[in-house]
């Protein structure tokens, strides 16, 4: 068997997932959109910003990269393991730092 310098390439078929977030996390994006508009002088749709998003997102998480190098563990699919979420209609806080931020500022007329 020959070793190539380029590796196997990796499953590329996308994975379409769907999801309903909060109305602060919704305006948090539509607010992030605006000033990517800005930034770069190209519309996107936030659904095709949301992806590079995410990879970033788990870039930069050094306990994530690190759990996956070491294998990550199955974990129990029951309740008790899951971590709750306090951002739920009703609680009084976000937890993230984006609905933190969207919730701070001032409501516009």
């Amino acid at each position: 068997m020959t070793n190539l310098k380029l590796a196997k390439l990796p499953n590329r078929t996308p994975a379409k997932i769907t999801i309903t977030v909060s109305a602060d996390l919704n305006q948090a994006l539509c607010d992030y959109q605006k000033l990517y508009v800005a930034t770069y002088g190209a519309s996107e749709k936030i659904a095709d910003l949301i992806p590079f998003m995410l990879e970033a997102f788990l870039d930069s998480d050094r306990a994530f990269a690190k759990a996956r190098k070491e294998g990550v563990r199955e974990v129990e699919n029951d309740k008790s393991a899951r971590r709750s979420r306090s951002s739920r209609v009703g609680d009084a806080e976000p937890t993230s730092p984006i609905a933190q931020s969207a919730s701070s500022r001032p409501q516009e007329d």
